[in-house]
């Protein structure tokens, strides 16, 4: 139905890999970061709130992770815990590194910026030894992002894990998550996103983010058809290429195209709305729902999460997920 393969008889279903931080929100909206003085806590990193927002819709989850021996790092962990994600890999950091910290500003529903914090952090201290080829090969997908691959050892982590998932026929996620502050050039970028995406079942991520990786091959201003086939090539079966307010467009490697447009909202900020993309759609896919419904269904999610302060905390239910379409459906029936 969507082209990726799911072995049914594994004890998990979904494990992420990478980063775990800390987003410190502005309480104070419509304002610049200079002018704000309070702040709320939440986790945050990607992978994190994707595998969150999965666990939130009924996934059983886990994930592979370091973390810093401090209270930023407990307060991760006991998060995980809360949601029922298993944090048997996750592992405390000795040497001193610190809990990445994304300070957030909301100037306005369409002005948001981060600022963060990525120096000596525990995240990407991340090693060879700490990935357990058991612990992976007992999961139905993997799902990695982009900033693991920024620095060594964290790079080097990640690609044993996508060894460990071939060798076990573990389907592959690859949210691009493209930070260009974590990176020392547009080449080094290029190179270790495209040898990643090479080993992956499905490749999730804007056209900037796309165009990004094909920059360093002279491939500037391919359309997203190209984009697409260039991953078939591979090992890819699904790619996703996300136009902001425009919607989204996935490719199948039958052939097929599907196109997903977004649902109104009270938007609140912008952040969040990909990592929440995401978990609906990798949920919806590994529950045997279309490419195009899964599509749908993470936009309905990301319309949520945009709406809510939080990235982590906004991940709705299944529940509010259902409740959330069958409400715009009503709305659209009523409007016909």
């Amino acid at each position: 139905m969507n082209g990726l393969q799911f072995d049914r008889a594994r004890r998990l279903d979904l494990i992420a890999v990478g980063r775990l931080c800390i987003d410190l929100n502005a309480n104070e909206t419509g304002r610049p970061m200079e002018e704000t003085m309070t702040f709320t806590k939440y986790v945050g990193g990607s992978p994190a709130n994707i595998i969150i927002g999965a666990a939130r819709l009924g996934l059983r989850t886990g994930f592979i992770g370091k973390l810093a021996d401090d209270q930023m790092g407990r307060f991760i962990r006991s998060y995980l815990q809360k949601d029922g994600i298993d944090d048997s890999q996750v592992c405390v950091d000795r040497t001193g590194a610190v809990t990445g910290l994304a300070f957030t500003e909301i100037k306005s529903p369409q002005e948001c910026s981060i600022l963060m914090y990525r120096d000596r952090v525990a995240d990407l201290l991340l090693n060879t030894e700490e990935i357990s080829e058991a612990y992976i090969a007992s999961a139905k997908a993997l799902l990695i992002s982009g900033t693991a691959l920024a620095q060594s050892p964290s790079r080097e982590a990640v690609f044993l894990a996508l060894e460990f998932a071939r060798k076990h026929n573990v389907t592959v996620f690859f949210d691009l998550d493209y930070r260009p502050y974590t990176w020392t050039s547009a080449a080094e970028t290029a190179v270790y996103y495209n040898l990643a995406a090479e080993k992956s079942h499905c490749i999730i991520g804007t056209r900037e983010e796309f165009d990004m990786m094909e920059n360093l091959y002279n491939l500037a201003g391919a359309d997203d058809q190209a984009t697409a086939a260039r991953w078939f090539a591979h090992q890819a079966e699904l790619v996703v290429i996300k136009h902001g307010g425009s919607g989204s467009i996935g490719y199948t490697a039958d052939g097929q195209s599907h196109r997903s447009g977004i649902f109104p909202a009270k938007v609140l900020k912008t952040f969040g709305a990909g990592d929440s993309y995401a978990s609906a759609f990798i949920h919806s896919l590994m529950n045997g729902h279309s490419v195009s419904e899964a599509m749908r269904r993470g936009s309905a999610s990301a319309s949520i999460v945009i709406s809510r302060h939080s990235c982590s905390d906004a991940m709705p239910t299944l529940e509010e997920l259902e409740d959330f379409l069958r409400t715009n459906e009503e709305i659209a029936a009523g409007a016909q």
